[in-house]
C-alpha cells in the first residue's frame, strides 16, 4: 500500500481524463445524488466495470469537492447597461452564494470590469454550471475564476 502522506496531486481539465476515470466521477455524483442506491447500479447506468470503479474512486474527485474555504474570486467584463449588476447580483443571490466583496471599474468605452469575491460554501450549483451561466448573460464578454482559497 503507498504511503498516501507523500503523494503529490495535480488539478487536470476533465477531458485529459481516461474515460474510465470520467465514468468514475459519473458514478460517484449518481451514489451521491441518490439517483442510484449501489455501487453496482451506478456502475451499469455509465457502463463502467466495477473494478475501474474501486481502482479510481479514492483516486479522483470533483474540483468543487476539495476546495477548502470554499472563497471563489470571479473576474467579470461586461457591457454597460442599466441593470447588468443587479441581474448579476440576482443569479449570485439565487445560486445561494454570499457576496464577500464587488469591485467595479468605471465604464470606459461602453466596457465595465466586475470582480467578485465569494462565499460558495451553500452555492446550490456545480462550479462550472454557476460560470457557465454568468457567461450566458447577455451582457456578459467573459467570465473566469481568478483564484480559490483551495488553491
Amino acid at each position: 500500500m503507498k504511503d498516501v502522506t507523500h503523494q503529490r496531486f495535480y488539478l487536470v481539465r476533465e477531458d485529459v481524463l481516461t474515460e474510465a476515470m470520467q465514468k468514475t466521477l459519473e458514478a460517484k455524483h449518481l451514489l451521491q445524488s441518490g439517483k442510484v442506491s449501489s455501487i453496482w447500479d451506478a456502475v451499469k447506468e455509465v457502463d463502467l466495470s466495477r473494478s475501474a470503479f474501486y481502482k479510481y474512486r479514492d483516486a479522483v474527485f470533483p474540483f468543487h469537492s476539495i476546495v477548502q474555504e470554499r472563497i471563489l474570486t470571479v473576474f467579470l467584463q461586461l457591457e454597460d447597461r442599466e441593470g447588468a449588476l443587479a441581474r448579476l447580483l440576482q443569479l449570485v443571490a439565487e445560486s445561494s452564494i454570499n457576496i464577500l466583496t464587488i469591485h467595479q471599474t468605471i465604464p470606459i468605452q461602453g466596457r465595465a470590469s466586475v470582480t467578485l469575491s465569494l462565499d460558495v460554501t451553500e452555492m446550490t450549483k456545480q462550479l462550472d454550471d454557476f460560470i457557465n451561466e454568468l457567461k450566458r448573460l447577455d451582457f456578459v464578454e467573459s467570465a473566469e475564476v481568478i483564484s480559490s482559497g483551495a488553491l
